[in-house]
């Protein structure tokens, strides 16, 4: 570098070599961190879901009906589930996402699980979360159904019946938590600002969720979601319609393959004992009645059939179940 005849300073060639290659490494290396950084995050947000699902595992039990867990993690975190119904027994997956530096991170990789049936808001996020399950039953147990819940997301359950309330005060235990997220009270009023009122009786305002426990129906969103039983009912509490169908349709999957293994049981014991338990023809019906399973609307035939064979198996000298 040296200044020609009017002053003025030259560079040379070399000199404006070394400044571009300069620029262009130090480019080079914050790209190369950045792109790090981002590849750690997605690690760690599939590691994350993984363990997610890792976690639910001991739910999964009828040891651990109306009991809750707390899930904590070290960082603000948003879960993602999405529920996929395109082969036999459909897909659960889990994706999550980090808040880092403030900033939330891209979402992970999905996470899929075949046994997992999860209803919650799509995507819930918080540090602490709340996981409980309930069994679902048509009329032996299919699978166990569990709920994600955040704690900063309060739920406020107003006018439950009997049976619901005995059921959400059996979830919260008896010690007394910051982070609690179920309530139960008669008047909106009470309702912890900012709270999802969850209402068992008509004509209360602003009211997102209603559940119609005489005609086994839940409106949330203005669709309808129909039930049966009160795992159904906390199922359509807290998810939404696409995903509640779509576990449905998954969970009857699942149900038509047991009731075919069923009917084999049916077989093997006439062959080997000569009972017959008079219920192989029943149990092939229902079993297409849920390959033909459409929507929620079906439940009532389907529990109705299907309380029927459980009373047939309960009065038969060679129960299958």
């Amino acid at each position: 570098m040296k200044k020609n005849k009017n002053g003025a300073l030259e560079f040379s060639f070399a000199w404006i070599f070394a400044i571009i290659a300069g620029l262009f490494i130090i480019f080079l290396a914050i790209y190369g961190v950045t792109k790090f950084i981002g590849l750690e995050n997605a690690a760690g947000n599939a590691e994350s879901a993984k363990d997610i699902g890792v976690l639910m595992n001991p739910l999964e039990s009828s040891f651990e009906a109306l009991k809750r867990t707390m899930m904590t993690t070290p960082v603000e975190t948003r879960i993602y589930t999405t529920c996929s119904n395109n082969s036999l027994f459909g897909e659960q997956t889990i994706r999550t996402s980090q808040k880092v530096y403030n900033k939330w991170s891209d979402e992970g990789v999905d996470v899929a699980f075949q046994n997992k049936y999860i209803f919650s808001k799509d995507p819930v996020d918080g540090k602490n979360f709340y996981l409980f399950s309930e069994s679902f039953e048509v009329p032996f147990k299919v699978a166990d159904l569990i709920y994600l819940t955040s704690a900063s997301d309060k739920y406020c359950f107003l006018n439950s019946p009997n049976d619901v309330e005995q059921e959400i005060k059996a979830l919260k235990g008896s010690i007394i938590s910051p982070n609690e997220n179920f309530f139960l009270f008669t008047n909106s009023v009470d309702c912890p600002d900012g709270s999802i009122k969850v209402c068992f009786k008509r004509g209360v305002r602003n009211c997102p969720i209603e559940v119609y426990t005489q005609s086994n129906f839940v409106v949330k969103d203005g669709k309808t979601m129909y039930y049966q039983g009160n795992a159904l009912m906390y199922a359509a509490i807290f998810s939404n319609k696409e995903d509640y169908e779509c576990q449905l349709d998954r969970l009857m999957g699942r149900a038509e393959e047991l009731y075919k293994i069923y009917v084999e049981k049916s077989k093997f014991v006439f062959m080997k004992t000569g009972c017959d338990s008079g219920m192989g023809a029943d149990l092939i019906l229902l079993s297409n009645v849920m390959k033909n399973f459409q929507n929620s609307n079906d439940l009532s035939q389907i529990y109705s059939m299907s309380s029927d064979i459980n009373t047939q198996n309960g009065n038969s000298e060679c129960r299958l179940w």
